[in-house]
This record gives structure tokens, C-alpha cells and sequence, in this order.
């Protein structure tokens, strides 16, 4: 069912009407435009609607067949002459004393109160192809296939829209307050027919978590202001408008609004229980002009029942998404539902139930058939979503499909995957520096149609300048995919670029060399032997073991030289090292995408702790030197609500032993017309050595809290960011006795190096500009290198 509810007199829409089947609990509301859409398998033949100050109105309608009901609602009682009535000023608003009573009670009603509860999860989840137009559906591209288009939903209430994927899964979750602790088990699991382990994970309750009572709500990486905020008052405005019994608890309905424009807040209702003042039932829409890309609109509801005395738990969550990049192309629908029962409190699990891993994926999970999915859904599905998965099924066995799905591939891995074999990465098929001239490289590795268990790579590299051939090959086996063990083997004989930060660009990518702001000669020519032990002790912890010999030989205007007592110079013809390392990483409840061999980190809100401790060994394969390295970082970020997202990095590291400058810390510089997070961006490379250290990096992303208040500005969504990078370090002058600094090197002896940065990012909302201070070191010239004091750069990033 579906339609519009409004005034009959005035032809307004009435927004937050209730619509209900007559005779059931199933109703909705309608939204700001008077709009609503209603499906349920327990249907009456009357829908009635109601809305205070208006008469009730009740329509038969016909059972198991979708239809168009509107209603026009006339004003209860005769109609007055206008009365004005002014309240005393000492008189607070009643929607406030509700508010207030609401936050009083939260350590009562908010769940987190319990030492420990578990429940039964059933999530359905759901993605549509929005806004399909007829030119699209008529390419002949799609007329062996044009079947699919049958399926496409042209109800007035939505764009029309194809339904593109489901998927099912349900779960056991468990928590626990002291020591806090949560673990999943998800005993059935199912995505459009794709048995994938690592998407099976995110069907859960871990990913869809989200509490109303707290401060601050994450919505696509955005903390948004909760409509229940012990600051609430500050950002909303709540009215009082009905009152009515819900599943037998008399609850108040409150109006909530956003104060200001293009903050990060809700609008819509809820109702709350008059007697403990917990929420009962909650819709709420992300404002229209919120300060968020891509998202049209977003609809969240959830409810609410007493299971246990003063023991309030969600039992039905839902959430409806539009994502478009603009309005004219195609996007997205994303709807999921959610509903728990078999609710045990204060009951918790014994010995170490909790401290294996924190998701679990049986090994039956993604094999149960029809019959145990109808006997244990929450809901059952409707016509449409059992065909959505046979539609689903047959399109995977289109030739086409696949073919789109390995272009997608090729443009976000940089591989072309070809049977057993993966040809790539692509944007290293081209580059340049001084040294090579152009060079161009070939590489691939082995796919998982050849191994799951072990897979082999390789490249050649050729270079028109030098005439050099370089290469290199490597391995990784894996030993245990939960927990993630992986050995991994590598040997490599070509160029290097020294001072680079792990996250820049790759030395031979395309980039790289169109994108540079000094000329790419500060090189070395590596011959490289690598074994490394990578262990996850569990989610969160892990551990990398690792023994490398390289041997350095300098190329470009990089020098390895001695300058003796006598004034003479002394070539060196390279630098050897055996070193083994021990790495391990801490970052509490991080979450990852996990392929067979790659994963990708999907960050955790907790704090990042790296340790990292390396020992030379002098005359091992014939290494020169004897030296330990310890290296230690901590990274967070946390969000300060309307005032943005913070981010900061500590480093601390020191070498002890006599080493050459090539294995000191070489401090990450950037001489690309790009920024990275992680480096000192107005620093050329190789400009500062340090042989112990310590640096700081903080970064404020304000989401537009200034831009957004002016008004010519706020349509664009602009957001301000600001950063302060510094750091500080010596070079004892042992390391001296073994080679000279290069002559465009120096210590940090004098004083820190500091830069910082103001900028503008969301712009077309995919481009950032950042204009640069170098604060220190502004004489650092050397051979005709100069430094640059101001700077405008850019870069590129996706971010809701």
C-alpha cells in the first residue's frame, strides 16, 4: 500500500500521520511530504489513519494486491475564529521537561546499564538500482537478458528501481560490560547466492550497531548529533504533539528539528513511555541540507520493548538510504532490516567465551538451505524478494556480467585477472626518473583459480636510459586463514627512492612521475632478500617476524662517501645489511574486508599502537654493521560532534650502534604537487636524518562548521581542515665516521622542523586544496635545491 495523506481543506500534507492496518500493530508514518509506503503478509481489509486534530478516516482496501490509497483528512470539530493565547515566559516548553526526563533516565533505560545480555539477530538486507530510465533499459547490450527489467518497481512513491542484491543472515551476539567484551556467531548466513565468508561478517549485528542514547551517532564515518544528546537542547527543537497507547505503554509523541542549518542532525518523532521515560518507538531523517555527499535521504526507525522490569531492548530495527553521485544519473536504494527476540539478561558466558575471535562465521553458515531459512526468518520474505534471488542466480551465469564485474576489478585492484593468472598492476606499466629514462614494467601474480593456499609473482622492469633490466618475484602461502598466519617470501634487484613514506606512491607509479615538483633522482639500486612471518594473535593483535638482507648502491645525486682525515674522498661502493625485525600492530575491535590473501582495514574508533624493534647482524651474509632500531607510534581519532572529526599521530624511535646515513631515519618528505597524511609535505626528500627522534602530526577536519554559516557558501558543502605537522631529532656524529651526509642532508639538531596547512576539501566533493606554511628551516638550500616556504597542493579523496 501506498499514497498521500493530506488536509482536505488546505491540500497540505500531513507530515507524521499515522497509518495503520485497522484491527493490527502494523502502521507507519507518513513522512514530511505526506507520503507513506506500507507492506506487510498480515494485512486487514481496512487501512485507517489518524493525526491529532483531525477526524479519523478508515478505506477498505483489497488483500495481497499493491495499491494506491489516498486520504484527505478533515479539521475534528467546527472551526474557531482565531484565539491567541500568550504563556507566561517562566513557562518552559512541555517538550522540554520530556527531553530532560529522557536524559535523566538514560543510565536506567540505556542498555549498556547491564552486565551482560545476548540475543537472536535476523538482519535482511537489501540494494536497488535507482532511477533506471527507459534509454538505459533499451541498450541492445541487455536484450539477451532484457528479463531482468521485469523486475523493476515503478511505485509513485520511489524513482524506479531494480532490485540488485539481498542477502539474509542470522546470529547469535553476546556482550558483556566487565571487562567489556562482544562476540557474534553467525549461524546462517546468505548474499544473492555468493558464498563469501568475509561479506557474511558484515550481515551482522557488529556492523549495524547504533544506540540512541548516546551522544553521538556514526552515520558513513560522520558523527552526527543524537536527537537524545545530553547537549540535545543546544541543536534541536522539540515539540509536543499527541499522546496515545503503544503496545500498551501510554507514550508522549515528540516533534524533533533541527536548530540550524547543514549541521550533522535528524529530524522526525518519537514516542516515549510516560512512566520510565524510555523510547518506545524512533523515526528520524537525516536533514536535508546535512552537511554529508551522496546521500539523498535516510530514513532510521527503531523500536523498543520492556523485555525485563526497567530492562528496555531494541527489537526492530529498520533503515532506508538513497545514494546518488547527482540527480540525473543512477543510484542507489539501501534498505535493512532488523529484528532480535530470545533476549537473556544478566546471564553471562563463562571461562574464555569472549576472548576468541570477536566474529564468527559457522562452517555451515553459508550452506543452509530453504527449509531452515523458512523455519527461522524473523520475517518471511515477500514475492519480490524471492525473485530478486532467483533473478540474481541467473545473472551470474551471464558472460556480460562477468564482464563488467572484471573491469571494476581491474580499475579498483590494478589487475586484470585472466583464468589463473592476474596481469598488473597496471599503473606501474609506465614511469620516469633521471636515472631509467622511461621505464616500463610487466608484472602478475597467480590468481585464486590457480591457489587459495599459495600464490606466486613477478615483474620485469627495462629502463630506455640506463639499459638496465630489473626484476623481482615473491610469494605468500597461507598457513591459516582464521586466525590469519601467512608466510611471505620475496627477492627484488631494482630501483628504490629513498625517504618515502609507506603510503606514498609507489617509486614506478604513472603518477609519480607527471605529478613531481623536483626532479626524481635520489636513488639507489637495491638487491633485496626478504622473509617475513605474519601472525594475527587475535582481532586486533598482530604480530610480523621478519629477516631481510638488502645491499644499496646509489644512483641519481645520491653519494656513498667517506671524507678522510687527510681531505680526501672515499667511495664506497655499497651499503649491506642482515637485519631481523620484529613488528607487531594493536588496534582494538579493528574490522577488515578480507579476500584470501589481501585484506582491507576498515579502521576501528579505538587508538592504533605500533611497536617496532630491528636488529642488524654484522659479518651475516655479508652485512657491514651491527645496530638495533626501536620505533614506536600512536594514532587515533575521535569526534568532537558540530565541531568535526581530530585526528593526531605520535612517533617516537631511536638507533643505537654505528650505522651509515642510509639506514638512519630518513624523515618522509613529498615532492609531488599532492598531500599525504602521513608525511611532511613541504620537506624534499632525503632532507633531514636523524638517528633518534620524535614526531607529531594532528589533523581537524571542521565539516564545514564556519563555510556552512555563510550563505553564499552553503550549497557548495565546502569543509574547512587544518593540520600542524613537527618533528625533532639528532645525528650523533659516529655515523659521520662511516659516511658523509649528502650535501643537501642536514640534522634536526638546531630546532624542530614544523609545517602547517589550511584548507578547503569536499570541493566537487571529491577534491581538497590545501595551502602550505613551512615555519622552519626556510634557508635550507642546498646545490641548488630550493625550499619552498608557501604552497598550494591538492589531492583527491572520496569521503561521505
Amino acid at each position: 500500500m501506498y499514497g498521500t495523506v493530506i488536509d482536505a481543506q488546505t491540500k497540505e500534507p500531513l507530515a507524521f500521520a499515522s497509518v495503520q492496518f485497522k484491527g493490527t500493530k502494523t502502521g507507519i508514518t507518513t513522512d514530511f511530504e505526506g507520503k507513506y509506503s506500507l507492506e506487510t503478509y498480515y494485512a486487514s481489509d481496512s487501512l485507517k489513519v489518524t493525526f491529532f486534530g483531525y477526524k479519523t478516516q478508515v478505506k477498505r482496501i483489497k488483500k495481497d494486491i499493491e495499491q494506491r490509497v489516498d486520504f484527505a483528512l478533515e479539521v475534528e470539530g467546527e472551526i474557531m475564529e482565531e484565539l491567541v493565547i500568550k504563556a507566561d515566559k517562566k513557562v518552559e516548553n512541555p517538550a522540554h521537561v520530556i527531553f530532560r526526563k529522557v536524559v535523566e533516565n538514560k543510565p536506567i533505560n540505556n542498555k549498556v546499564k547491564l552486565d551482560s545480555y545476548e540475543y537472536e539477530v535476523y538482519n535482511k538486507v537489501q540494494f536497488d538500482l535507482n532511477n533506471i530510465k527507459e534509454k538505459f533499459t533499451n541498450r541492445k547490450v541487455f536484450k539477451k537478458f532484457d528479463f531482468i527489467f521485469d523486475n523493476i518497481d515503478s511505485s509513485e512513491t520511489e524513482k524506479p528501481h531494480l532490485p540488485v542484491l539481498i542477502t539474509e543472515s542470522i546470529s547469535d551476539y553476546y556482550y558483556r560490560s566487565s571487562p567489556k567484551a562482544s562476540k557474534e556467531v553467525i549461524k546462517a548466513s546468505r548474499v544473492s547466492g555468493v558464498n563469501n565468508e568475509s561479506l557474511s561478517q558484515f550481515m551482522g549485528q557488529m556492523y549495524q550497531q547504533g544506540n540512541i542514547y548516546n551522544d553521538r551517532l556514526e552515520v558513513f564515518g560522520k558523527f552526527f548529533v543524537s536527537p537524545f544528546s545530553d547537549h540535545g537542547l543546544n541543536h534541536y527543537k522539540y515539540y509536543l504533539e499527541d499522546s496515545a497507547t503503544i503496545d500498551g505503554y501510554w507514550c508522549y509523541k515528540l516533534i524533533f528539528m533541527p536548530k540550524r542549518k547543514q549541521e550533522l542532525t535528524f529530524e522526525g518523532e518519537v514516542w516515549i513511555h510516560d512512566t520510565t521515560y524510555a523510547i518506545k518507538e524512533i523515526t528520524g531523517y537525516i536533514s536535508e541540507d546535512a552537511n554529508i555527499n551522496f546521500v539523498k535521504q535516510l530514513i532510521v526507525k527503531q523500536t523498543f520493548e520492556q523485555v525485563e522490569n526497567e530492562v528496555w531492548m531494541p527489537i526492530k530495527d529498520e533503515l532506508f538510504v538513497e545514494l546518488n553521485i547527482t540527480e540525473k544519473q543512477m543510484g542507489f536504494y539501501g534498505r535493512k532490516s532488523t529484528s532480535y527476540k530470545n533476549f537473556v539478561i544478566n546471564k553471562p558466558k563463562v571461562g574464555g567465551f569472549y576472548s576468541a575471535d570477536n566474529i564468527v562465521v559457522m562452517e555451515d553458515a553459508l550452506t543452509k538451505n530453504n527449509t531452515y531459512w523458512e523455519g527461522h526468518r524473523h520475517d518471511s520474505l515477500t514475492d519480490k524478494q524471492k525473485n530478486i534471488y532467483r533473478m540474481i542466480d541467473t545473472l551470474e551465469n551471464l558472460p556480460i556480467v562477468h564482464t563488467y564485474i572484471d573491469v571494476l576489478q581491474t580499475v579498483f585492484t590494478g589487475y586484470k585477472v585472466i583464468g589463473p593468472v592476474e596481469l598488473g598492476p597496471y599503473f606501474s606499466t609506465y614511469s620516469f626518473n633521471v636515472v631509467e629514462g622511461h621505464r616500463f614494467r610487466l608484472g602478475g601474480r597467480t590468481s585464486n583459480d590457480f591457489s587459495k593456499k599459495i600464490e606466486f609473482s613477478g615483474y620485469g622492469a627495462y629502463g630506455l636510459t640506463d639499459e638496465k633490466f630489473k626484476y623481482g618475484f615473491g610469494s605468500r602461502i597461507n598457513l591459516s586463514r582464521e586466525p590469519r598466519r601467512m608466510l611471505h617470501l620475496v627477492y627484488k634487484n631494482d630501483v628504490e627512492q629513498l625517504g618515502l613514506s609507506q603510503n606514498a606512491f609507489r617509486s614506478d607509479d604513472i603518477l609519480s612521475s607527471f605529478l613531481r615538483r623536483n626532479p626524481y633522482n635520489k636513488l639507489t639500486f637495491a638487491e633485496e632478500y626478504r622473509i617475513a612471518y605474519e601472525n594475527e594473535w587475535f582481532a586486533g593483535l598482530s604480530s610480523t617476524l621478519l629477516v631481510r638482507n638488502v645491499a644499496l648502491r646509489p644512483l641519481g645525486i645520491i653519494p656513498f662517501q667517506k671524507t678522510e682525515a687527510d681531505g680526501s674522498i672515499t667511495t664506497i661502493p655499497n651499503v649491506t645489511t642482515t637485519e631481523v625485525t620484529f613488528y607487531t600492530r594493536f588496534a582494538n575491535k579493528e574490522q577488515f574486508l578480507r579476500g584470501e590473501f589481501e585484506r582491507i582495514s576498515l579502521g576501528t574508533k579505538n587508538p592504533i599502537m605500533e611497536l617496532q624493534f630491528t636488529q642488524g647482524f654484522k659479518n651475516v651474509l655479508g652485512s657491514q654493521y651491527n645496530y638495533q632500531k626501536i620505533v614506536f607510534s600512536y594514532k587515533h581519532k575521535f569526534s568532537l560532534g558540530i565541531f568535526g572529526l581530530f585526528r593526531y599521530r605520535f612517533e617516537v624511535g631511536k638507533i643505537f650502534g654505528n650505522v651509515p646515513y642510509p639506514l638512519l631515519e630518513i624523515h618522509a618528505g613529498n615532492e609531488t604537487f599532492t598531500t599525504n597524511p602521513s608525511s611532511f609535505n613541504m620537506l624534499n626528500l632525503v632532507e633531514f636524518i636523524s638517528d633518534q627522534y620524535v614526531s607529531v602530526i594532528f589533523a581537524h577536519h571542521f565539516d564545514g562548521l564556519f563555510l556552512n554559516k555563510i550563505p553564499l557558501l552553503r550549497r557548495l558543502k565546502w569543509r574547512e581542515v587544518a593540520t600542524f605537522k613537527a618533528v625533532y631529532g639528532t645525528l650523533n656524529s659516529r655515523h659521520l665516521e662511516l659516511m658523509d651526509l649528502p650535501t643537501f642532508s642536514r640534522s634536526l639538531q638546531a630546532k624542530p622542523y614544523m609545517e602547517c596547512s589550511v584548507g578547503v576539501e569536499n570541493i566537487f566533493k571529491i577534491l581538497r586544496v590545501d595551502l602550505l606554511w613551512r615555519l622552519t628551516y626556510l634557508d635550507n638550500t642546498f646545490d641548488g635545491i630550493d625550499v619552498s616556504t608557501l604552497a598550494l597542493r591538492f589531492n583527491l579523496s572520496f569521503d561521505f
